[in-house]
């Protein structure tokens, strides 16, 4: 298995998976031409995609899904609440999903986590590759880290967590109080320290990377999160990688075994 986000932040989100010859799509944060160049970036053509599964509705989640789907075929999953809002003109195919669920597509096991976040029937996603083993939590836009969410990320091989603001940056920031209250609250976003509590949780020697995501461009930077990360880690099993995953740019891809890209080797794939 391997992953690539192609972008994380409040200007769109998307993270792209592929196990064996099965690629999916979480989140579709960015306008098709966005995602098409940045697919592009990577060798990756977007017909190729077999899938996109929705976290939630907002528009830095699911500003391309429509348009997307329409041009390249994309099946679409997502909760009730969360398609309601903003996948009723899809003409592709539609698939509803419900926390506490699992399904599969392709070489994907994917376990539908529900989570806290002001939107409609929220969700993250925890995926195995069947054919490896090799397990990924997409954990992001949450207030709280509940104990079912913490269970679900049980011996993840990587683990893509939200790390979006620093709480003394965002008491002292530019935010009016009411945005900085909702940001802080339970169905709002994680923190540098809460994200570092529940990556400490989780840890075990055999998990390869921790990315950050979604971090805030008012609120944190990308060292910040990353030597937050890093201090409460080392008091654990885990010996692997952290990476801050950028807003305008790929990411690096992200593998459990740190040794694979996406690239030259894939286009058979993508064509």
């Amino acid at each position: 298995m391997k992953l690539c986000l192609l972008g994380s932040g409040s200007r769109g989100n998307a993270v792209l998976m592929q196990s064996r010859d099965t690629r999916i799509l979480i989140d579709a944060g960015f306008a098709p031409r966005t995602l098409a160049k940045r697919l592009a970036s990577i060798s990756v053509a977007p017909q190729s995609i077999e899938a996109v599964m929705l976290t939630h509705e907002h528009i830095d989640h699911s500003k391309g899904v429509v348009a997307g789907s329409q041009r390249w075929g994309w099946t679409v999953y997502g909760t009730a609440g969360t398609l309601d809002v903003c996948a009723s003109p899809v003409e592709a195919d539609v698939r509803t999903i419900s926390a506490g669920t699992s399904f599969e597509i392709g070489d994907f096991e994917i376990d539908v986590i529900g989570i806290s976040h002001d939107a409609n029937e929220p969700v993250a996603f925890v995926v195995t590759g069947k054919s490896t083993g090799v397990r990924a939590g997409i954990i992001y836009d949450l207030g709280v880290m509940t104990q079912s969410v913490q269970s679900a990320l049980d011996r993840v091989d990587i683990l893509v967590i939200e790390s979006n603001h620093d709480g003394e940056m965002l008491r002292n920031g530019p935010y009016p109080a009411s945005l900085k209250r909702r940001i802080a609250s339970r169905e709002g976003h994680l923190s540098n320290r809460a994200a570092a509590v529940a990556a400490t949780e989780c840890a075990h020697r055999g998990m390869s990377q921790v990315v950050l995501a979604h971090l805030s461009e008012t609120n944190n930077t990308p060292r910040t999160a990353s030597e937050n990360m890093r201090a409460a880690l080392r008091r654990t099993p885990f010996k692997g990688s952290i990476i801050a995953a950028p807003q305008d740019v790929p990411s690096p891809t992200i593998s459990a075994d740190r040794a694979t890209a996406f690239g030259a080797a894939q286009l058979s794939l993508a064509l």
